[in-house]
């Protein structure tokens, strides 16, 4: 069990022996004790709480410079790659170092081998990859730290602990950010909770088995979900491919007026009217969940070409493309760059009709069709968006889909609400497990 002394915190007591210790960890081992005394005396009697560092040797490779990349070889994983195992058990590899390089630092520095841990040291940090007997591989320094088994510990058991609650409470700051990088000093003064190796693997096989049938339950979860906006997607664009007598070919020029939004963004502010970027658009609908603000001296300024009303459509033709939405009775807002604004003639289109159209398969491939490739970013012709081709019945039809689609989509939109909040229960279980697991409760 480790214990603290809070007023010399030069020193700890662990395991009856005095050890000098550096400010990083005795300000890490006053975290510990903060932690354990918050969570409710998380060390369950018959544990003990032990530093990383006395489990693992912990260090990293040697220095890889990006001249001695190869295309082929031996694989070199970064962070990312790290994430991609951890989360995959597989990853299609871009970087590489020579066969000769890989045998130099494999006699003289040494390489991962089974049930070392690699630890992602920057990005998503603290993730963990368990090597296999099978694996070859080397990595990059400063990005992943690598713990060396040295003492009789689970490699599994610490895998699964470092996605528990009380290891990411050490990762995560004080605040609930994520700091910038997860160091060798800091991983050596990570503390565990650590019970005998028969109940390490005793947790791991009851996890094991839980958390497979957990990720079973959440890719069918998964599969419902992408069918739900999968047969929503096959229903619109039945709509629209198969049109039947009546419907005519128009253009866009004939339903309506297109304005080109302004060409520069204006200073935001924290109150007022609110300024309407590309962000906001989100399949047909106004998301105002990140909002801004301009002053009424510039929506003044912002509005003078154009000042978006009820039932007006707001468009992206830069970045984006494809994104549309109807503006709401009672918003006053001003648009920003690479956004364009349709004024419907709404004695011949309706406006939910003509966005139904807008996000149908169907449409969205004419855009891509009409798409200007650019060297930084992609966009479709503000000039030649009247021209663009649309299809519609007349008014009265056009009201009758609108309301079949809305009636389809509200429907949708709960089946979507219903497997969302399933895969957040099981996300919540695993860390309810977790929990249980490394406090002792399994």
């Amino acid at each position: 069990m480790l214990l603290i002394d809070p007023e010399h915190l030069e020193t700890l007591v662990f395991r009856g022996a005095l050890k000098r210790v550096s400010h990083a960890e005795a300000r890490s081992a006053q975290r510990y004790e903060r932690y354990e005394r918050d969570s409710g005396d998380y060390v369950k009697k018959g544990w003990e709480l032990k530093f990383l560092g006395d489990l693992f040797d912990i260090t990293s490779s040697k220095r890889v410079f990006e001249s001695e990349w190869k295309k082929q070889g031996v694989p070199f994983y970064r962070a990312r790659e790290i994430v991609k195992l951890a989360n995959n058990r597989f990853v299609n590899n871009e970087l590489f170092i020579s066969n000769e390089m890989f045998n130099q630092y494999s006699k003289k520095y040494g390489i991962p081998v089974e049930d070392d841990i690699m630890v992602t040291g920057v990005g998503t940090l603290g993730i963990c990859y368990v090597v296999r007997s099978n694996d070859k591989f080397y990595f990059k320094d400063g990005n992943i730290i690598w713990l060396r088994k040295k003492s009789d510990v689970n490699s599994r058991f610490v895998e699964y602990a470092f996605k528990s609650d009380y290891l990411r409470a050490q990762i995560d700051n004080s605040n609930g950010a994520t700091v910038g990088t997860y160091t060798i000093v800091k991983a050596k003064s990570t503390s565990i909770p650590i019970p005998s190796l028969s109940e390490q693997q005793r947790i791991v096989g009851i996890l094991d088995e839980a958390f497979e049938g957990i990720e079973k339950a959440k890719v069918n979860a998964q599969r419902n979900l992408d069918n739900a906006r999968e047969v929503f997607e096959s229903y619109l664009n039945e709509v629209f491919t198969k049109r039947g007598e009546g419907w005519v070919e128009k253009t866009i020029s004939h339903i309506g007026k297109v304005y080109d939004g302004p060409h520069a963004t204006p200073h935001t502010v924290h109150d007022g009217p609110i300024f309407l970027g590309i962000s906001a658009l989100n399949d047909g609908e106004i998301d105002l969940s990140e909002t801004r603000h301009v002053t009424m001296l510039d929506y003044n300024k912002w509005t003078k070409r154009i000042e978006p009303q009820e039932n007006d459509i707001v468009f992206s033709y830069e970045t984006r493309l494809g994104q549309v939405a109807i503006i709401p009775k009672g918003l006053k807002c001003c648009l920003g760059r690479r956004m364009g604004l349709i004024r419907l003639d709404l004695r011949i289109i309706d406006p939910e009709y003509f966005i139904h159209m807008y996000t149908s398969s169907m449409f969205q491939e004419y855009l891509e069709n009409k798409t200007i490739r650019g060297t930084t970013v992609d966009r479709i012709s503000i000039r030649d968006f009247p021209s663009f081709i649309i299809y519609m019945p007349n008014l009265e039809k056009q009201k009758d889909i609108a309301c079949r689609i809305r009636l389809v989509k509200m429907a949708y939109i709960q089946l979507q609400s219903i497997y969302r909040r399933k895969l957040s229960a099981l996300d919540e279980l695993k860390q309810a497990l977790l929990h249980r697991a490394f406090s002792g409760e399994l």
